[in-house]
């Protein structure tokens, strides 16, 4: 009869997966020029480099200075942090997310799990920041997004005090009409023609993003406008055959 392996080979078998995983990453750093760099996994699973000495001793803060193109800061930081924990430094001075940050030191970019001070940063070393390429084109695509958004903004509002206009003179109208003012029907029908052509510069306008729904709104007011016209017109001409 066949026995069943006890659970305990299992965990054996997992912690030496993460073994082997751990071994293998950090001969890929030693390859890539880390020699000398031992690394070890966090309880949340991040990979770091390994820290030496008494980690219960307070570590003092250091002054980075960080290059961005033209402009120069000087970041206080603890020296035992780690580069992706500057990255959330920078990003309140830069505007730059970490995640679109490239921090460059001694000619080699490093990762956000490496510790400044096990790569010789120390008070007044020199650090560069570069952003991320993607990012750069992304931002540009929003940037472009936002111009066409706020150019349709622009050309909507437009229309809408257009239209603001036209019902004025709309409501006149018709409280006139409701008094028992005469209008004449070439009145009417020039104010038609008026909101139709707004309806057509509507129609022409490209509208996307939040400045689509006030697209809609105003065509709804043109339409409104519209038929109250139509309806007036109507009525005159009824009011005309009766006195017929």
């Amino acid at each position: 009869m066949m026995k069943r392996r006890s659970n305990v080979y299992g965990r054996v078998s997992e912690s030496s997966s993460a073994a082997s995983a751990a071994a293998a990453t950090s001969s890929s750093a030693a390859a890539s020029g880390d020699e000398g760099v031992e690394w070890e996994m966090r309880p949340g699973g991040m990979l770091v480099q390994k820290r030496a000495g008494n980690p219960d001793l307070p570590a003092p803060n250091v002054r980075v200075r960080v290059a961005y193109g033209a402009i120069r800061y000087e970041i206080s930081v603890n020296s035992q942090a780690t580069f992706g924990e500057l990255k959330k430094l920078l990003a309140a001075e830069t505007g730059l997310q970490a995640a679109e940050q490239r921090l460059v030191f001694r000619g080699k970019e490093r990762d956000d799990g490496e510790y400044l001070d096990t790569c010789g940063v120390k008070d007044r070393s020199k650090v560069n920041l570069v952003q991320d390429p993607i990012s750069i084109e992304r931002r540009l695509v929003e940037m472009r997004r936002n111009a066409r958004i706020q150019t349709v903004h622009r050309a909507v509002s437009g229309v809408a005090a257009e239209v603001d206009k036209l019902a004025d003179q709309v409501s006149a109208m018709e409280k006139s009409i409701a008094k028992g003012n005469k209008v004449p029907e070439v009145q009417i029908t020039t104010l038609i023609e008026m909101l139709m052509r707004l309806a057509i510069k509507l129609d022409g306008i490209s509208a996307e993003g939040d400045a689509a729904p006030l697209k809609k709104l105003q065509g709804k007011r043109v339409q409104k406008c519209v038929e109250t016209l139509d309806m007036l017109k109507a009525r005159d001409r009824h009011d005309k055959v009766g006195d017929i």
